[in-house]
């Protein structure tokens, strides 16, 4: 993957734009946060399921949960 990096100086105005193939350390990190967000969103997801259930078991609805919790 390209990485584009963009360098300003303050002092002159100059604007230095530079392309480069991102490092082993790089593209590691990258997936390793990208697979934590697909976790995170099975997580959230499966959140959301298990309380839209016990609202439907309770019979309830999202807005009177909350009520009953205030």
């Amino acid at each position: 993957m390209k990485i584009t990096e963009k360098e300003f100086n303050a002092l002159t105005g100059e604007e230095t734009i530079t392309e480069r193939e991102e490092t082993k350390a790089e593209k590691e990190a990258r997936e390793a946060f990208i697979a934590n967000q697909v976790q995170l969103q099975a997580e959230a997801e499966a959140n959301a399921t298990a309380k839209a259930a016990l609202l439907a078991k309770l019979g309830i609805t999202a807005e009177e949960a909350v009520l009953l919790l205030s």
